[in-house]
């Protein structure tokens, strides 16, 4: 199948009431890890790269291992969607660099700028990305956290306004729009219980009808995972994220990309630490990254069959 945009796969997903997930990638075992997962639950994924991954991995060097995941893909007659897309992309050029050199799906993430210039710059990116068969996520509202060069204090946090949605989308022309209900980059999303805005939610599904929603910084931070980290020599008290069944009640109001990122390093550093504990005689990197891969693909199966409800949906 190659790699595909998100166009037909959010359209189903918005009409199904399910999610995609959009899994940050930095190297090799991780896109194994994914990729092996979406297999099993033949589902169709988002392979995202941030700048800060861009910066670690090279370029060069993620473009060709997304290849080799779908040429494998391929290999055992599969056809699953897989979308190459850009997270928080913070500028027009970078945007234009990921559309020159092969992605299928960018993010310009305007959300620091005033309103008037988020909407310009990612009609920019827009103008360049459709003629070009690229499609555009945009970003209203400021989440807390942090995510690579992306830090927003709690008290600069903003909610997205459901008629500022609206209007940006109808001018900047953008394919799907990140918004701010209460989630946060990072794995210290709430103190005290979590809660999410579904009726700034509900109101923005109401007025952008069939049009499809992104929520970032929606980890959950399984405990077991916060639990097993700290165990063998971790120090990350008080990681806490968003409760799985609330991602899953997202995805009936119009979410139909859900980022997963903390996650990931979670379960790939928990059994790294595990390994090294229990195994101090190991330092062959396959053995130890081998766990970690194995264990980001068990934690993403689970996410796509009992969290996002893409299992099946290829």
């Amino acid at each position: 199948m190659g790699l595909v945009t998100t166009k037909e796969i959010f359209k189903k997903a918005y009409e199904g009431g399910y999610a995609v997930g959009a899994f940050n990638v930095n190297n090799m075992e991780i896109i194994q890890g994914i990729i092996d997962a979406s297999l099993r639950a033949n589902s169709p994924v988002i392979l995202q790269v941030s700048s800060g991954a861009r910066k670690y991995a090279n370029p060069i060097y993620l473009r060709k291992l997304v290849e080799a995941a779908v040429e494998y893909t391929e290999s055992v007659g599969k056809d699953i969607p897989i979308v190459l897309h850009l997270d928080h992309g913070d500028s027009f050029e970078l945007c234009r660099d990921c559309i020159d050199s092969g992605f299928t799906s960018v993010m310009f993430d305007g959300s620091k700028l005033s309103f008037e210039e988020n909407i310009r710059i990612t009609k920019q990116v827009v103008d360049y990305a459709h003629p070009r068969g690229v499609v555009v996520e945009a970003e209203l509202g400021k989440l807390a956290g942090i995510e690579d060069d992306v830090k927003v204090d709690n008290e600069d946090a903003l909610f997205t306004d459901p008629m500022e949605a609206k209007e940006f989308v109808e001018k900047s022309g953008c394919d799907s729009l990140a918004i701010a209900i209460g989630t946060s980059h990072g794995a210290f999303k709430f103190k005290g219980e979590a809660k999410l805005r579904f009726d700034i939610l509900e109101k923005i599904t109401n007025l952008l009808p069939g049009f499809p929603l992104v929520l970032h910084g929606a980890s959950s931070v399984p405990q077991e995972f916060v639990e097993m980290c700290n165990k063998y020599g971790g120090n990350i008290p008080g990681a806490k994220g968003v409760p799985e069944e609330m991602l899953r009640e997202a995805a009936k109001y119009g979410v139909c990309k859900i980022n997963i990122d903390s996650d990931i390093r979670l379960a790939m550093t928990s059994y790294v630490r595990k390994c090294f504990n229990e195994t101090p005689e190991v330092f062959d990197p396959r053995t130890y990254l081998g766990k970690a891969r194995d264990a980001v693909s068990d934690m993403v199966e689970h996410k796509i069959v009992n969290v996002l409800g893409c299992s099946n949906k290829i």
